[in-house]
């Protein structure tokens, strides 16, 4: 898998996600329709496996904290940035999402958390912020920026 059909494999996501506000019912639709069992979910987690053993995900960072954006934000993506990162019982850099972050949980340990939340969707409306933790083991965070923003801060 490349980037070019990693994009692909997210298109029925970012198209769900254009147009609609970023939060709890944003949250709630991709539980609809994309649940952490779904044939989608399972792909995009397989390929991210695939694509960080490839090398071009995940590139940047070191032992515990990996990350690396993927897909710049374009009319293609619904002006969604995808980014990645791969963490091991972490508290990431402290940021604000100034348009909000859809994040993609996929934990590579079982019962691992992101925040607190297992595997499935997690929303953060516009202008939150926080410390992207994993606990309890290891997981991939797949997010997705509006116009790719996102303000790192010293919170």
């Amino acid at each position: 898998m490349n980037v070019e059909q990693f994009q692909q494999l997210l298109k029925p996501i970012t198209d769900l996600v254009d147009g609609m506000p970023v939060d709890q019912g944003l949250e709630a639709a991709l539980e609809a329709k994309f649940p952490a069992g779904s044939e989608l979910f399972n792909a995009i987690d397989r390929a991210c496996h695939e694509a960080i053993a490839a090398g071009w995900m995940c590139a940047q960072g070191g032992e515990g904290r990996r990350f690396g954006r993927v897909i710049e934000p374009s009319d293609e993506t619904a002006r969604l940035s995808v980014d990645v990162v791969d963490l091991v019982d972490i508290a990431g850099p402290h940021h604000r999402h100034p348009l909000g972050e859809i994040c993609m949980v996929l934990p590579v340990t079982e019962g691992a958390l992101f925040d607190g939340k297992p595997r499935g969707w997690c929303v953060y409306e516009p202008n939150s912020q926080h410390r992207p933790t994993v606990t309890q083991g290891r997981s991939l965070v797949l997010y997705l920026l509006p116009e790719g923003q996102i303000e790192f801060t010293r919170g």
